[in-house]
């Protein structure tokens, strides 16, 4: 079960998948909350991780697969922590991209320049204003931070729909709603590009404190964008972690 981030949808995905399915792995990409015109409500509260976890859990109902190994690229990694956290039963695996272990994550404001990297994340909780820079400015933020141009203009002509943008900015207006992401026991694998503008290495190498399970790490020459420019190392690492699992 793969999981895409912001702004992303399941295209970050494309050059994965086929890797995955020459493997013999059955692949779900779902286009998650909010950015689904079929599933976009409008409440803060309706965004909180609680919300999006249980949206990944009925999916694997409807799907009938009781245990999937699980992939996650930014807010879709906080997605997979939660998920292999609270339902290790429903996991087999979890391999996370970019994103660190929440609780590493928020410990690293205190330790790091985490806080002044995250300050974005502060400012989407304001009404309306995100949305309305955001329009103006994505295009040169996607390509100023090195996501390839077709990816850049996919994610921007998704986003130009205002409703899909203010449902990709509600996951950051529902952060302030979560609970204490568990320790992970589950096998994980986490990849992480040193050169993140988002993400910093204190928060990366404290995340290993809140895995209880067999876990890789893997610090990569490369900046936030994982699954687009890095799809071979990536499927590498969700492979090699699914085997090790299986």
């Amino acid at each position: 079960m793969l999981l895409h981030g912001f702004p992303q949808d399941v295209s970050c995905y494309d050059d994965v998948v086929p890797k995955l399915l020459t493997a013999g792995y059955r692949v779900l990409v779902p286009t998650q909350r909010g950015y689904a015109a079929s599933a976009r409500p409008p409440r803060r509260r309706d965004y909180r991780p609680s919300e999006l976890i249980n949206d990944m859990v009925g999916l694997l109902d409807a799907a009938g697969v009781d245990r999937a190994h699980v992939v996650g690229h930014d807010w879709g990694g906080a997605v997979a922590w939660g998920v292999a956290g609270r339902y290790p039963e429903r996991v087999r695996s979890v391999t996370v991209l970019s994103t660190p272990h929440p609780r590493a994550w928020a410990e690293s404001m205190l330790r790091s320049n985490q806080a002044l990297r995250s300050w974005y994340m502060a400012f989407f909780q304001l009404p309306r204003l995100p949305e309305f820079l955001l329009a103006s400015r994505l295009s040169r933020t996607l390509s100023d931070t090195g996501l390839p141009a077709e990816h850049v203009d996919r994610n921007c002509a998704l986003m130009a729909d205002r409703r899909a943008l203010t449902g990709a900015v509600n996951w950051y207006r529902g952060m302030p709603l979560s609970g204490v992401t568990p320790d992970v026991a589950v096998p994980t694998s986490f990849l992480w590009g040193a050169r993140d503008f988002a993400l910093g290495r204190v928060a990366a190498e404290r995340t290993a404190a809140h895995v209880t399970g067999d876990y890789t790490f893997e610090a990569l020459n490369a900046g936030h964008w994982l699954p687009e420019p890095r799809s071979d190392q990536v499927a590498e690492a969700i492979i090699e972690r699914a085997r090790s699992a299986t």
